[in-house]
């Protein structure tokens, strides 16, 4: 019988005629070379917009919204950006992070509804349109108008200027790739909202913390409005020093308080040290510590009373030499009287005149207060209840006039000294210390720079200032049971503080706040809806409240300018409430035009945007999952929204709060205009794209500040680009397989898919499998404690390592060189395509528009509707990778050094230039095919030895070399065609 050959294709058959003629084969075409449409260069500036256009198109949002309806909920709650400009680095770096979060969490198989809301009240917007109105002229037509339709004009203008930035700012965010439901943002300027915080607010008042009271808060006379201390920020600034005397009135009262002669106590004077001599015409009393010693001393050719541990100290600031004549304890200083150095005699008559008092105040003494120290100064604190909160305080309880000669402008008033009269403050510093020099009480003044308070928005210094302010009061019990400081910070308890010392630090703030002072002077904002009766009380009860509440609801808050008390009453009775004043006439009534802070509005947010909206039930103590901000936000809306919350509900809002740093430059300071050193997040987004922003992102230690540089973001962009080189070859790998129409599974067609867990255990795919499967859980873990950096630093290893390095460059050979459909190859293919597959749903988070490009080019997406976004995360693939593919790694490591060190000696530069015998010392190694070990590293053939005490390399490039995969595997030899090829090779390409 003739001997069976095997039917050659028609290239073999012209490889043969060729090599007849002498010419070498070309195999090139018989390799399954790689192809795909998932390009190598990303271009994200001009394909992102591309892929949120077809998003946009197709509803994603929606469609993610539909798919996870009735899957457990996850809540989390957008802190409002204020709007007001473009949004900057560090709203890139807050809305990524959130970002994230909710992706991260939809993909976990989570109901995540993420509602964008904008703060649009407040003084920085009125300031700007303030600004523009002066400049163009149309403020003269509006001061023309009464005063509520000027109100109303100027909150019009600020309503257009806040939608103008809203939309800008919603655009820059989608630009990020953001997922939100951006048609229907919560705004606090909304009717909705309004009426929200106003019924929110009817809770608090009817739990009785809210007052009104004249007292010394924080005042910005640039703006002329009350601030809170959430709404400053400190800067360095120089302000004049002074030391001034203040005459003792009795001198024999100061000798017996010394225990001494009346002649050593003569001319005696109070020395006090103070920052703001613009505070001195305001001065009602000095305060001393009852346990502080104080000294009778000489200085120089005058007599002082100081603390003794700073006599020292003020007699080299002052200039001359200190004699101590006697020492005493503050204790016996308080009740001893002074002259002011230059108010007229006969204030406190005056002052008592003006608040109606029957009798004159007792001013201008000594008084004990637990605040003096003896770290600066004189030990000695001028006080001045109208112009400090530690001054208030001791007003209070020492029955002093609550005296403040300035007005909301920061200019003094006709109570205040002729000389001074009309004059601001800033201007008047240096006239007082020069008055007080002219005088003979000054001993020393020099120019002092300290850490002081600025408007957080205008940038301008603010003083205390006492004004009747609204407030919610943290010591006051809550309907008879515990403080509103008392049950919020108990609240905190059940609260998860990411990083943990958050949780000190809100405590801490809480401990230390003041009463929340709750109004502003101005007309951008939401109005407290108080009244004043004719006799000059004021009308604020719960169900007063939530009538007009009703109305805003309806009308919004302009109403309040628009409507009169009756229009504005006319959901409520007066009879039915038993808070309203006896006999009360809603005609009667005067509208009161005070606004509340809009860290109140803010921090009213989770019940407008979330209980309202169904999304959480606060009141019933089902709270929202997590908020995130930057860790100012423990003083600002983290605060406040505690407060709002408890004040109402009796409950926490959140359970969780994920706290972020700031950025600052790469030498740690401060990222501003005036620096230079800021980036333009627009000039970012058109050099390196959203997802290469988001990966920087998502590569950050946020917990403490954040160093920022272009070269950061440049690394990043080299990071993304060798995950996306991963995709693109294992995308390229595929584009021969077809997997099942829905993903693959045990019904894959053709013969093409493997099922993971039928992988043979000893298979490099199966320890790909098994490798990914643990990446998933790691992953899926971090994203679930918002550890983002380990996300991106395992899934960056994995590429780069697992696959690239190893799993990838192992099967290389065979995708290349195995028939198209081998057994082997196949299955390698079904690897790569789960791979692909559960790595782009693990990216999807981070790089939504890369890792939907990427998943649709492996499932062959034909419309615009498939997403890898509609998907959840893959946790396992289920493979079984045999337990010694440890052992197989770790001898891999000893191969690979032996392989550099005869690379080194003997110049073998390619791997396929040699062989490898590996130790097997209990047969471990022998359960493995030896081709797929020699794949594994790279070489043409590994035997394993028992016997063998490490690992021996063969130089074999005396032997022949494969013209097609250019293995020297043992079985190269000249084929019928005329080239040298393996077996493996020549039944790849049909030849014998």
């Amino acid at each position: 019988m003739p001997d069976q050959q095997p039917r050659r294709s028609p290239e073999a058959q012209d490889r043969a005629g060729a090599a007849a003629q002498g010419e070498a084969p070309n195999y090139k075409k018989t390799l399954n070379l790689p192809k795909t449409a998932f390009a190598m260069k990303a271009n994200l500036v001009q394909n992102e917009p591309a892929s949120m256009k077809r998003w946009d198109k197709t509803d994603l949002h929606g469609r993610i919204r539909a798919a996870r309806a009735g899957s457990p909920r996850f809540r989390f709650h957008d802190g409002p950006p204020y709007a007001n400009g473009n949004i900057h680095l560090g709203h890139l770096l807050n809305k990524v992070m959130k970002d994230l979060v909710v992706r991260s969490r939809t993909m976990m198989g989570f109901d995540c509804p993420y509602i964008p809301g904008w703060d649009c009240h407040g003084l920085p917007i009125e300031h700007q349109v303030m600004q523009a109105l002066i400049e163009s002229g149309k403020i003269e037509k509006i001061k023309t108008l009464d005063e509520d339709a000027r109100r109303a004009a100027v909150r019009n203008e600020c309503q257009r200027y806040a939608e103008k930035f809203v939309k800008l700012q919603a655009g820059q965010m989608q630009r990020l790739l953001t997922l939100a439901d951006y048609d229907h943002p919560y705004l606090t300027m909304s009717p909705e909202y309004e009426g929200a915080a106003i019924d929110l607010f009817a809770n608090i008042v009817e739990r009785g913390v809210v007052f009104r009271k004249l007292k010394s808060v924080h005042w910005s006379p640039a703006n002329e409005t009350a601030l809170a201390e959430a709404e400053l920020e400190y800067y360095e600034r120089d302000d004049p020093s002074v030391y001034v005397a203040f005459e003792a009135t009795d001198i024999g009262a100061v000798a017996q308080a010394f225990d001494v002669d009346p002649s050593k106590a003569a001319d005696a004077s109070f020395l006090i040290w103070t920052t703001t001599p613009w505070t001195l015409p305001a001065n009602v009393a000095i305060a001393v510590h009852p346990r502080v010693e104080y000294a009778l001393a000489t200085l120089g050719d005058r007599r002082i009373v100081v603390a003794t541990d700073l006599l020292e100290r003020v007699a080299k600031v002052c200039g001359g030499d200190a004699r101590v004549i006697a020492t005493t304890t503050g204790e016996r200083l308080v009740g001893l009287r002074y002259g002011h150095p230059f108010v007229a005699p006969g204030l406190g008559e005056r002052l008592a005149d003006r608040d109606g008092r029957a009798q004159a105040y007792d001013i201008h003494r000594l008084v004990a207060a637990d605040y003096v120290t003896t770290e600066d100064g004189t030990g000695l604190v001028h006080t001045a209840p109208g112009h400090g909160a530690d001054d208030y305080q001791t007003g209070v309880r020492e029955d002093l006039p609550i005296y403040c000669p300035v007005g909301p402008d920061g200019v003094y008033d006709d109570t205040a000294p002729e000389w001074v009269r009309n004059m601001s403050i800033w201007k008047a510093n240096p006239v007082i210390v020069e008055h007080v020099r002219d005088s003979g009480h000054l001993l020393h003044s020099e120019v002092y720079r300290h850490s002081y308070p600025h408007d957080w928005r205008g940038k301008t210094p603010v003083i205390f200032r006492a004004t009747e302010q609204w407030f919610i009061g943290v010591d006051t019990p809550m309907a008879g049971g515990p403080t509103l400081r008392e049950a919020a910070t108990s609240a905190t308890d059940s609260v998860t503080f990411i990083p943990a010392w958050g949780r000190n630090r809100l405590r801490g703030m809480l401990e230390q706040r003041p009463d929340w002072c709750i109004s502003r002077q101005r007309s951008w904002g939401l109005p407290i809806p108080a009244f004043r009766t004719p006799d000059g009380d004021a009308l604020l009860t719960a169900q007063s409240v939530r009538a007009v509440a009703k109305v805003f609801r309806e009308e919004g808050s302009t109403a309040w300018l628009t409507r009169s008390p009756a229009e504005l009453l006319r959901h409520y009775d007066p009879a039915a409430d038993p808070d309203a004043p006896r006999g009360l006439e809603v005609g009667a009534l005067e509208k009161m035009h005070d606004i509340f802070d809009v860290w109140f509005e803010s921090g009213s947010s989770w019940r407008a945007a979330m209980q309202e909206r169904g999304l959480a039930a606060i009141a019933n103590g089902d709270a929202v999952e997590l908020y995130l901000e930057g860790s100012d936000q423990h003083r600002g809306w983290f605060q406040s929204s505690l407060l709002c919350a408890v004040g109402g509900t009796g409950h926490a809002p959140y359970k969780a709060l994920l706290t972020h740093g700031f950025m600052v430059d790469k030498d740690g300071r401060k990222m501003s205009k005036s620096l230079g050193n800021t980036i333009n997040v627009e000039d970012l987004m058109q050099q390196f794209g959203a997802d290469v922003a988001r990966w920087w992102v998502a590569t950050l230690a946020y917990e403490n500040d954040i160093k920022v540089d272009i070269s950061f973001i440049e690394t990043a962009g080299e990071a993304y680009r060798k995950i996306r080189n991963t995709l693109r070859f294992m995308l390229s790998t595929l584009d021969d397989f077809t997997p099942s129409p829905v993903g693959k599974d045990a019904s894959c067609g053709e013969g093409m898919c493997v099922n993971p867990a039928d992988m043979p255990p000893t298979s490099i795919d199966a320890w790909a499998l098994g490798a990914f499967d643990r990446l998933a859980t790691e992953v899926k873990a971090a994203y679930e404690r918002y550890d983002f950096k380990t996300v991106s630093g395992r899934i960056y290893d994995f590429c780069n390592d697992t696959l690239s390095a190893t799993y990838l460059a192992a099967v290389k050979d065979r995708l290349y060189c195995d028939a198209p459909d081998s057994g082997r190859r196949r299955r390698t293919q079904s690897a790569l395509w789960d791979l692909t597959d559960g790595l782009c749903r693990l990216l999807a988070p981070i790089l939504p528009h890369t890792a939907d490009e990427a998943w649709r080019a492996l499932t062959r997406a034909a419309g615009d509707e498939a997403s890898v976004h509609l998907t959840t995360l893959i946790e396992s693939f289920g493979a079984k990778p045999d337990g010694a593919w440890a052992r197989v790694m770790e001898v891999r490591d000893s191969a690979l050094l032996a392989l550099e060190q005869i690379r080194a000696a003997k110049g073998v530069e390619n791997p396929l230039d040699a062989g490898l015998t590996l130790p097997d010392p209990d047969g471990t190694l022998a359960r493995f095919d030896p081709v797929d070990l020699a794949d594994l590293l790279g070489v043409s053939r590994v035997r394993v030895d028992a016997t063998a005490r490490g690992v021996e390399v063969h130089d074999l490039r005396d032997e022949p070399r494969c013209m097609r995969s250019w293995k020297r595997d043992g079985t190269v030899k000249q084929r019928a065609d005329g080239g040298m090829l393996t077996d493996r090779d020549a039944a790849a390409v049909g030849v014998v």
